[in-house]
């Protein structure tokens, strides 16, 4: 087996941040408790804010990270034999928003994969990479996550007095924000280093926390058309803020188990939504002891502020920021995790940064 390693990261986030003050004039306020709870405080939509129209694609975004992340690991695209994406918004059902990123990287022959996944998506296409690069059936991997939210967004506020838009819808549109993030994977000649990586869904008997629906194949489309909106997204807020902070405690539980690591071992610790209220303030709750949660605070990695809640790209960017900021450097031990609400399903990778 051969040693895999991160050669470079990536991250690109469509047109100007909308701030909380912007998004307000648009669809009306939020309870400045419910606000502050959720930590958001700018987010970036592919959609024009005041139109609703398109200013670019998920699979372009999805290109626009992939270039940094290349640039970054000093190769071209030539030098990708293997892309792997994850997304839940892509521009079509078929062809894959991947193949799309080949298309647009110039690559006539390239292995393609796609997770249809949220936040845990990434972290599952990174293991996916990272075994078929350890053995040698591929050498350099495009990892991509990518989200496209905004276009599900725009018909709960576009049009309408800002007044008229219910609270439940402003919770989801303060919340969710477009972008993608990319990881340049190789493989290098040399002695394996240990990855420890773990992935369960423990929401099989529960109610969704979140759910995109419309575009599938539920109800006959004549259905599907009488609704009032085509796509929609329903957010169980008050489940996923009472079992998401259970299932980030397991979660962490099982990484640290499975890769063999006390929690004073690790450096930095990337995930999602490191600093929303309404979850952190759960933990000990959940079963993490008052010392471990302390011990945390220093090593949490996370960009939830500036981006929002943006799916599959969350732990990517939320990793490009770290390294950019030097908060993950050479040498460190990471983890990655990913918790998703859609049905509680947690995915989580240790690493060594490289040197």
């Amino acid at each position: 087996m051969r040693n895999v390693t991160v050669a470079g990261t990536g991250a690109f986030l469509p047109g100007e941040p909308i701030t909380n003050d912007d998004l307000e004039k648009l669809c009306g306020p939020l309870p400045a408790d419910v606000l502050d709870g959720i930590q958001v405080k700018r987010r970036h939509w592919l959609v024009d804010p005041a139109t609703g129209e398109h200013t670019t694609s998920n699979s372009r975004m999805a290109e626009a990270a992939a270039r940094q992340a290349m640039a970054r690991a000093g190769i071209t695209p030539e030098d990708v034999d293997l892309i792997v994406v994850s997304t839940a918004s892509p521009e079509y059902q078929l062809p894959t928003a991947g193949s799309y990123v080949q298309e647009y990287l110039g690559l006539e022959r390239c292995a393609v994969i796609e997770l249809r996944a949220g936040c845990v998506g990434a972290v599952q296409a990174l293991d996916i990479a990272r075994r078929q690069l350890a053995d040698g059936t591929h050498d350099t991997a495009l990892v991509i996550g990518t989200e496209a939210i905004s276009p599900l967004l725009a018909p709960m506020f576009v049009g309408r007095d800002p007044e008229a838009v219910r609270m439940r819808d402003r919770l989801t549109l303060f919340n969710f924000g477009d972008g993608a993030g990319a990881v340049v994977l190789r493989g290098v000649d040399g002695p394996a280093e240990e990855h420890g990586y773990v992935n369960a869904c423990l929401g099989g008997l529960r109610k969704p926390g979140m759910q995109v629906i419309g575009g599938g194949t539920d109800v006959p489309f004549a259905k599907q058309a009488q609704r009032a909106r085509l796509m929609d997204i329903k957010l169980d807020a008050v489940g996923v803020a009472k079992y998401g902070p259970r299932l980030f405690v397991s979660a962490l539980g099982d990484l640290l188990n499975r890769s063999g690591l006390r929690l004073a071992e690790v450096d930095a610790l990337v995930l999602p939504e490191g600093n929303a209220e309404y979850f952190s303030r759960e933990f000990e709750g959940a079963g993490l002891s008052r010392a471990d949660y302390e011990e945390l605070q220093s090593k949490i990695v996370e960009n939830l502020t500036d981006v929002g809640a943006t799916g599959s790209p969350a732990v990517l960017l939320a990793l490009d920021a770290g390294v950019r900021a030097g908060r993950v450097r050479p040498g460190h031990t990471v983890l990655l995790l990913a918790i998703e609400a859609s049905r509680y399903v947690y995915a989580g990778m240790s690493l060594r940064w490289p040197r």
